[in-house]
């Protein structure tokens, strides 16, 4: 196993110096390509936390397509997965820089970024073909589905639909009636129109045509590629779509057809972990062959988990059941039918069933399972509300977001829903045949209808056979209920208010990410906030793999190598910021008065003064709260005290957040009030003088009420083995460690660059004490944080900004 003795990669074939973008790397980059080189040589991944500047993109890059050029490698690309957008923008400009600064003899190395399907569809884009982001999927694989249905047995060949489509086009422009529109898009024309054409009253796709006319009967996809991309460098999604409009054809087949000829492919976490994608997709990537980087790596184990927990909507249930009695009704009622159309129907259904091993007994029992679990949740619903919430049919736009667990989280047992159905005679069966009865009912709907578009039978049964099938220690199930808004529920119904969900929280996702990362070659997970290492290595499977797959796993923390005089660090011992101490939000529900309420006070007013102290920092100040409550009173406590504009980081939608962060970096200096959940403290770069103090409050532990949080932390304490002797438990595994992470990325927002000043704070005695519940262990060993009292901050932060330019 590789450590920090490594071997020198330059006496290898080749030197990894060659793909490095840069004139000469940083000691910590020449460390960490090397042992990232020799530990994917091995099977084996480089567990790496880097600070801001150790230059992780760059060395991941390097490390990696090093690999894939070497002729006595494996690997024949590099897969890149990052959560944050921006942080996939630096991936391509580093890419860039590398193609920049390659030696003359060395050909481009060819890059493709993935983006979803409505960001490169021509018609989706210019809102043509009545396509829309609402159905571009769903219209999509129609439109698919009928040009194949035309070029396959069909009338026609995929080369007369493509030269069809230009000819409606280029008739329209000869009759002269002024009636010629190209569809263009990317700053590039097509050579079809604007409108989706059609053969003998059928429409096409005919981008997708040209496609299927290009693609060889038995070849390679990448035959199919009318340009050469591997010569071009990387190619971005509006290159791609400009390059395949200009030649009409489909670009999301193109981007399909590429991968596996790109050196580096550039993704996010769908692209390896969502099991709809790699099955649809990108599966092709997913084997030893392929060098993963995992970008943004604390985050790998809460994506993951969302990812691989499921669940199924009320009203997919209600649709489910519809779907089901469509294909049924055919069939009971034959023999009344004098319609020759209803006869097919149902001598359609017939065939359909005889040629698969699904039954109409079956697709009945399901109906009724479905039909009667409708009932069951409705009913546990309705008495959820009476409990909890009473005369709530009097206002149901006040009602919140809720969970109704079904099983002790605590206790890992058999759920309310299993046992109900058990007990009303629906036994194993028709759960686990949920699944094939709903891929049925699609396939004949779909043939009935002669439209391929998402039905919700298979979703329904995929669901409620993992239901059955996954086990109660790893996994929680509950009722989800998500506000909404729907009129055309009746009043008093709760259906008005709520989303329902059957929900299938999957507690653990260790092991479905470290299956994962077994199917790569080797490769490197990297962030500026891994630490503790080990804890990384146990919740993302890497220490299972490397103990039962004999894969080394390597660890490395990098710490900031900018020049220690433009910073200063502090830990400010105040009062924990607990709800115990400091209570409700003072306009909140249960503040009251007492010695409690005296003791609320004090803490919220330390950490005021706290705040505005740092805050009376020159240029642009990030404060950071538990949540959005929090965030809201601290903006309140700001103003008036702080020469600056203060502004409140409310939770919103991505345009209103790009807008707040455009106000906070224009003109005078100000200050920013977030939650540590929000987006604005990691994933955004406050490179230069955009930032120059940022302080964090308190440990933003999540809700530790919740019953799927309660699960969670039970689950952990099983599978890790927590409470032993020097052994952590749950809580430190599923809360605390992760929380601290949100703290620290915040925090690392305001040292970028060599040149920046700035100073960061963390206002709480458990960053600055060690107790049963400090956190300090928490951060690698070359923490810088102070510790200091409240009243000794003001002086330390004059020290330092009387002492700096």
């Amino acid at each position: 196993m590789p450590d920090a003795a490594v071997v020198d990669d330059t006496t290898m074939a080749g030197s990894w110096r060659d793909v490095f973008g840069h004139d000469e790397p940083y000691d910590d980059q020449v460390d960490g390509v090397e042992t990232a080189v020799e530990t994917a040589r091995d099977g084996g991944f480089l567990a790496l936390e880097g600070a801001c500047g150790t230059g992780k993109t760059m060395l991941a890059l390097t490390a990696g397509i090093h690999l894939v050029r070497d002729p006595d490698s494996d690997f024949e690309r590099v897969l890149v997965l990052t959560s944050v957008k921006q942080q996939l923008r630096q991936f391509e400009e580093d890419l860039r820089t590398i193609n920049g600064n390659l030696p003359d003899d060395h050909r481009p190395v060819s890059g493709l970024t993935l983006v979803g399907k409505a960001d490169v569809c021509p018609y989706n884009r210019e809102n043509a073909g009545r396509i829309d982001d609402d159905n571009v999927y769903d219209r999509c694989e129609d439109l698919r589905d009928r040009t194949r249905g035309l070029t396959g047995e069909g009338p026609t060949t995929a080369d007369a639909l493509a030269a069809d489509a230009r000819s409606q086009q280029v008739g329209l422009a000869d009759s002269g009636s002024g009636g010629a529109t190209y569809l263009e898009t990317a700053d590039e024309p097509s050579p079809y129109p604007r409108e989706m054409p059609e053969f003998e009253d059928t429409e096409y796709c005919p981008f997708y045509a040209q496609y299927l006319a290009d693609l060889p009967e038995d070849g390679d996809p990448g035959e199919a590629v009318p340009f050469d991309f591997t010569a071009a460098g990387l190619l971005t999604p509006d290159e791609l779509v400009a390059r395949s409009v200009e030649h009409g054809t489909c670009p999301h087949s193109m981007m399909g057809a590429m991968l596996g000829h790109a050196e580096v492919v550039i993704g996010n976490y769908y692209h390896a972990f969502d099991p709809t994608t790699t099955g649809s997709f990108t599966g092709a990537l997913l084997d030893d062959s392929t060098f993963v980087v995992c970008d943004e790596a604390h985050m790998l184990e809460p994506r993951v988990r969302d990812l691989v927990s499921d669940g199924v909507a009320d009203a997919t249930l209600r649709d489910a059941e519809t779907e089901l009695s469509r294909v049924i009704q055919p069939l009971q009622f034959d023999d009344a039918n004098d319609r020759d159309t209803a006869r097919e129907d149902a001598d359609l259904i017939r065939g359909e069933l005889s040629d698969s091993d699904v039954t109409l007994s079956e697709l009945q029992e399901t109906r009724a399972f479905v039909r009667d679990l409708r009932d069951e949740l409705d009913r546990r619903v309705t008495a959820h509300l009476e409990r909890e919430h009473r005369g709530w049919k009097a206002d149901l736009s006040d009602l919140p977001d809720e969970e109704i667990p079904l099983r002790d989280p605590e206790t890992p047992e058999p759920d309310a829903i299993t046992e109900w159905a058990e007990r009303e005679g629906y036994d194993g069966g028709v759960w686990a045949r949920a699944e094939a009865v709903g891929a049925v009912v699609k396939r004949i709907l779909d043939e009935a209808e002669d439209e391929q578009k998402t039905r919700a039978a298979p979703a329904a049964g995929r669901v409620l056979g993992e239901w059955y099938r996954n086990d109660h220690e790893h996994y929680f199930r509950e009722i989800d209920l998500e506000r909404t808004w729907d009129r055309t529920e009746p009043d008093g119904s709760w259906r008005r208010a709520y989303n329902a969900s059957l929900a299938l929280h999957n507690c653990v996702p260790s092991d479905a990410i470290g299956e994962r990362l077994a199917d790569f070659g080797g490769g490197v997970l990297m962030s500026a906030t891994l630490e503790p290492l080990d804890v990384f290595a146990e919740v993302t499977g890497l220490r299972h793999l490397e103990r039962e797959g004999e894969r080394p796993v390597v660890e490395r923390t990098y710490g900031l190598d900018f020049p220690a005089e433009n910073r200063e660090s502090f830990a400010v011992a105040a009062p924990k910021f607990t709800y115990e101490n400091r209570g409700p939000t003072p306009d909140g529900a249960g503040a009251g008065g007492g010695e409690a309420a005296d003791e609320h006070a004090r803490t919220r007013r330390t950490y005021a003064d706290a705040v505005a102290e740092v805050a009376r920092s020159p240029g642009n100040v990030l404060v950071g709260m538990p949540n959005y409550a929090e965030a809201e009173w601290m903006a309140a406590a700001l103003r008036g005290r702080v020469d600056k504009p203060v502004l409140i980081d409310e939770s919103s939608g991505d345009d209103a957040t790009e807008t707040l962060k455009g106000d906070f970096f224009a003109g005078e200096a100000k200050v920013l009030v977030t939650s540590l959940r929000g987006t604005l403290t990691e994933g955004v770069d406050y490179e230069g003088d955009k930032l120059r103090a940022a302080v964090v409050c308190g440990v933003p532990i999540i809700n530790t009420a919740s019953p799927r949080t309660r699960a969670v932390r039970t689950a952990y304490d099983r599978q890790f083995g927590g409470g032993g002797s020097g052994s952590r438990g749950g809580f430190e595994y599923a809360l605390t460690i992760p929380a601290v992470r949100k703290a620290r990325q915040a925090i690392g927002r305001v040292i970028r660059g060599p040149e920046e000043v700035g100073v960061r704070v963390l206002v709480d005695e458990r960053y600055a004490r060690d107790s049963w519940d400090s956190v300090r262990e928490y951060f690698p060993e070359t923490d810088e944080f102070q510790p200091v009292s409240p009243d000794m901050l003001s002086l330390g932060l004059d020290r330092f900004w009387s002492g700096v330019d």
